[in-house]
């Protein structure tokens, strides 16, 4: 299963769209008039540099189809602002929903773009106010941003955390408000070495005490603690090039979507 690559050879994704959504999400595009599961969420539910995502595993291991509605980089807003993923996702027999990190979603005092949530568009007047002196028009990204802030002005930071919590918390709950039908959250937590970065490890702010909140609102929870893993083992079964291995490392490799997708379809298998 291991397709490593150095080579210039890139991933064939084949990109589709569904229905009204200016999503592009993972084909091969699946039809929606028979039953199915559906799967929410970000970079890693969408599977980027990997030929098997746990989306597909599940639906091998079932025999029941798996949409993939991932889309690189989401946060919460990408489907709460979507006109079909959440009304498509109502239909299905069950919805997986990958947690999604809080820093990728406006808030008071920032927004992000409406479909790539991980770029930061501009600050709002409470930031320019309480960050006064910072020049904003050097970021690109939400985590170059929050890493700057957290470097420079660390008491003003935990204000920012403070909010970005609050905000996933609100959003969250207004877009399983739109999904009708059981609905599993997939909390899939990175282990604790210094590989998880100054910020902390994805899904991003994200603790048990928002879990439990949240909790309330859904059929069941599937919480996945990935092992600690080299460098070569975390890149395994990954297809990437060259100039991708650096974002490769930081996502999961083949043994943590097989390790996700074993837990998800024992939840699954009680359900479908």
């Amino acid at each position: 299963m291991t397709i490593q690559s150095t080579g210039q050879t890139a991933l064939e994704y084949m990109p589709c769209r569904y229905g009204r959504s200016k999503l592009v999400f993972r084909g091969p595009r699946k039809r929606l008039e028979t039953d199915y599961v559906a799967f929410l969420g970000g970079t890693e539910t969408y599977g980027k540099f990997m030929p098997q995502p746990f989306p597909n595993l599940v639906e091998q291991s079932l025999n029941v189809q798996c949409v993939n509605f991932g889309c690189v980089n989401a946060g919460p807003d990408v489907f709460l602002g979507d006109p079909f993923v959440p009304g498509a996702c109502s239909k299905a027999r069950v919805t997986v929903l990958e947690v999604m990190g809080a820093a990728n979603l406006s808030n008071r005092f920032y927004s992000v773009h409406p479909r790539r949530n991980d770029r930061f568009l501009k600050p709002s007047m409470l930031m320019q106010t309480i960050f006064r002196g910072t020049d904003f028009t050097e970021f690109t990204f939400t985590r170059h941003l929050l890493s700057t802030l957290q470097s420079e002005a660390p008491e003003k930071y935990e204000i920012v955390v403070d909010e970005l919590r609050q905000a996933w918390l609100a959003r969250m709950r207004s877009l399983l408000a739109k999904i009708d039908g059981k609905v599993i959250l997939l909390w899939v937590k990175p282990p604790m070495t210094a590989q998880v970065g100054p910020l902390g490890g994805d899904p991003l702010f994200v603790d048990r005490t928002m879990m439990e909140q949240i909790g309330q609102s859904v059929t069941g929870i599937v919480e996945v603690d990935l092992p600690s893993h080299d460098a070569a083992l975390r890149l395994e079964g990954m297809s990437y090039t060259e100039m991708d291995q650096p974002a490769a490392t930081e996502l999961w490799g083949a043994p943590a979507h097989q390790l996700v997708a074993a837990d998800v379809t024992e939840a699954l298998t009680k359900m479908v």
